[in-house]
């Protein structure tokens, strides 16, 4: 089981015609001088928490991502891989408003 905590997110809706509706989180990372910025898209929000500040996103692989309630946002570290997604799939894909009441996603 793996832990991650962006430094921004965003929720993606994902629907296909005779499958239930589910949600990833495309999270990212900005890297220093050294690193380049990084990002990953979950394996789909089985369960939402509060804790705090923080909203933690279990996914089916197991994995949970612990993610600050003021970085919900879009950034140079995910805008590509976004257009992407929505060029790939304009049908199917919504990016989520930030006001959602997260615990009740799922």
């Amino acid at each position: 089981m793996s832990e991650y905590s962006p430094d921004n997110w965003v929720v993606l809706k994902i629907t296909f015609a005779d499958e239930p509706v589910f949600y990833k989180v495309l999270a990212g990372w900005s890297g220093g001088y050294t690193q380049g910025d990084s990002w990953k898209l979950n394996s789909g929000i089985t369960k939402v928490e509060k804790h705090g500040d923080y909203y933690i996103f279990h996914g089916e692989s197991g994995s949970t991502y612990s993610c600050h309630k003021n970085q919900y946002t879009v950034r140079m570290n995910t805008a590509g891989i976004l257009q992407k997604l929505q060029d790939t799939f304009p049908d199917n894909l919504e990016l989520m408003n930030e006001s959602t009441d997260w615990t009740n996603l799922v």
